[in-house]
């Protein structure tokens, strides 16, 4: 005859109490682990963002009570003058229609260029890819100001002296935007290429109806920095232009600047103003980029 030893159920003892976790100790836990978190960012927060409330709110005082004691962080007498006299200086409608021009056109280019060589260096194996890459890569090592004397020459020599197309050219391969199309181009399985391949997809196909659809968050971030890049552009369109009639918003910033002197009130208007594209594009896209699923289509 034979017996079975069955597992016995062991009871514990008193010494041996089973705790059980409550469901609120959990919670609490992790609020207290975010707490420290949440008030760095709130600090951070707020010294990044007084100095831009300082600025925005002094646009609305008159030109006496800019730097008069004590200073206050809200006008006495908000007034819209600096704005009126800013927009009467400058021709602020050709500017925006001149800095729009550039900032539409370089951030398509930039976008297409940008997510083409990001999926040639991504998927396809070649040394003198990877060269290629290295020396993208090797632009941002550098100054921009010592690339400013070559690019000069070489638009110059193209004949693209004084337009809009010598400041578009310049920014139409960057080396952020490659980088960020090939790291997320390497996140994307090669069974889905192979797949479509056997398929019948040519290269062409598979890049237009699966990669690009699939790579639409990184095309909206990177057209949301372009745009803002093209936009804040002083350097290289001061170089390029000397057109008043072509000029961007910038240099028509810096007209308002006296040489002998300088009406705080009134360049604070037209900085203000040259704001207000940025910022609406941000509030129109950024739900774009915050809620779109990088990931989508990539699940196995």
């Amino acid at each position: 005859m034979t017996t079975t030893d069955m597992p016995r159920k062991v009871d514990a003892g008193p010494g041996r109490a089973v705790r059980k976790k409550r469901p609120g100790s959990t919670a609490s836990g992790g609020l207290r682990r975010a707490v420290p978190a949440t008030t760095l960012l709130w600090v951070l927060a707020a010294l990044y963002g007084l100095p831009v409330l300082w600025f925005v709110l002094s646009s609305f005082k008159p030109a006496g009570d800019l730097f008069s004691l004590p200073l206050t962080l809200l006008p006495h007498d908000p007034t819209l003058s600096g704005y009126k006299a800013a927009w009467d200086s400058a021709n602020f409608s050709e500017y925006f229609i001149n800095t729009t021009i550039v900032c539409v056109i370089a951030t398509i280019l930039t976008v297409g260029v940008s997510c083409c060589t990001g999926y040639a260096l991504a998927k396809y194996d070649n040394k003198w890819l990877k060269v290629f890459f290295v020396g993208i890569l090797a632009t941002t090592m550098l100054p921009s100001e010592v690339m400013l004397a070559p690019q000069f020459l070489v638009v110059r020599d193209l004949g693209l002296y004084n337009s809009l197309a010598g400041i578009i050219v310049p920014a139409v391969l960057t080396a952020t935007g490659c980088f960020m199309f090939r790291q997320f181009f390497l996140t994307v399985p090669d069974e889905l290429i192979e797949a479509a391949r056997i398929d019948g997809a040519r290269e062409l196909s598979i890049f237009l109806r699966i990669m690009v659809p699939i790579s639409r968050p990184i095309m909206l971030t990177l057209a949301i920095l372009s745009f803002q890049w093209r936009w804040n552009d002083y350097i290289w369109p001061l170089l390029m232009l000397n057109d008043p009639e072509k000029f961007t918003v910038q240099i028509g910033i810096q007209s308002l600047v006296g040489a002998q002197n300088i009406n705080w009130s009134l360049v604070l208007g037209g900085s203000v103003i040259s704001m207000i594209p940025l910022i609406v594009i941000f509030l129109v896209f950024q739900r774009y980029v915050m809620n779109a699923d990088i990931n989508a289509g990539l699940k196995d």
